[in-house]
């Protein structure tokens, strides 16, 4: 009787049909259509005349085109430039601090020898669960912190997620063998100097998939504008969006082309100028989310298969 290794039994398991391929590939397919099509469509309302939309609605094919809401997003540069400029700022300076707070804290959970790594490791996991709420977390960023209009208001809140610091832990107790940390402190390295030079070089998958997750919450983030800013210097171009899609009069209540109120509202294209806003919000982020995708996917996938 011929014997079966355990190789040929893994490769006849994982083995899939064509069949079973070519489904597979369908609804990857449709499920890529589900997310191009609203961005597609989004994009053709934006290049839409307002006369055609008042008279046919929205259309995936315009019956008439105009490019007047990206010249309106041009003649208010300075208001939309300048929330660009703080979304940029903020979503740069916080990924960076929000990588290096969570690998940091990763890293000394991921530790076994660590003697407070049960109690801290239950004191991240439980925020998972249950938080003080909206208010206590209001409270202390501007009474106890004084983040109250203040641009690390829209960063500090959002650096450190427990999901990450888990994802961040998980990868390098899985990933980073225990003898290379031995013998970098037997030939007298510090912690610091260990995770540094020895395990970031090689944690560049957990590093851009926390990287990611924190790129998209800061770039998409409107909410911490609206707790904590009032000052319209310091929007987001998300919390600009947002204002516009509730009271589209907020730009117009703040003319910068000395025009009377009542002609900037007629100048105004409503409905394009929102979509073109959320075009200009997609486009950034989308076009930065294939350079990572190779580190993302096998990030995600830490700690899921074993050799």
């Amino acid at each position: 009787m011929k014997k079966v290794s355990n190789e040929e039994t893994v490769s006849k398991l994982n083995r899939i049909r064509k069949s079973t391929d070519v489904l597979f590939n369908i609804i990857f397919a449709i499920l890529a259509l589900c997310c191009i099509i609203p961005v597609v469509f989004v994009f053709m309302i934006s290049i839409t005349s307002e006369a055609s939309l008042a008279k046919y609605g929205y259309q995936l094919i315009p019956r008439e085109f105009s490019l007047a809401s990206y010249r309106f997003l041009w003649g208010e540069k300075d208001v939309i430039f300048g929330a660009l400029g703080v979304s940029v700022f903020v979503t740069l300076v916080g990924t960076a601090i929000g990588v290096i707070l969570t690998t940091t804290m990763g890293y000394v959970l991921s530790r076994p020898g660590y003697k407070l790594n049960g109690f801290l490791t239950w004191l991240v996991f439980i925020p998972m669960i249950f938080n003080g709420g909206m208010i206590a977390s209001y409270v202390i960023n501007t009474n106890l912190l004084g983040l109250k209009d203040s641009v690390w208001a829209l960063i500090l809140p959002l650096a450190v997620s427990s999901f990450n610091v888990i994802i961040s832990k998980t990868f390098f107790r899985t990933t980073i063998p225990d003898s290379i940390v031995e013998s970098a402190k037997i030939d007298g390295a510090s912690q610091l100097s260990i995770f540094s030079r020895i395990v970031l070089p090689i944690s560049k998958p957990v590093i851009a998939t926390i990287g990611l997750f924190l790129c998209f919450g800061y770039w998409n983030d409107w909410f911490q504008s609206s707790l904590y800013i009032s000052n319209s210097k310091l929007y987001s171009l998300q919390a600009l969006l947002n204002n516009i899609q509730k009271n589209i009069e907020f730009l117009a209540n703040n003319p910068a082309a000395g025009l009377t109120l009542q002609q900037y509202r007629n100048s105004m294209p409503a409905e394009g100028a929102r979509m073109a806003i959320a075009i200009v919000i997609v486009v950034p982020i989308a076009c930065a989310y294939p350079f990572f995708q190779k580190y993302f996917i096998s990030g995600l996938t830490v700690g899921a298969i074993k050799g």
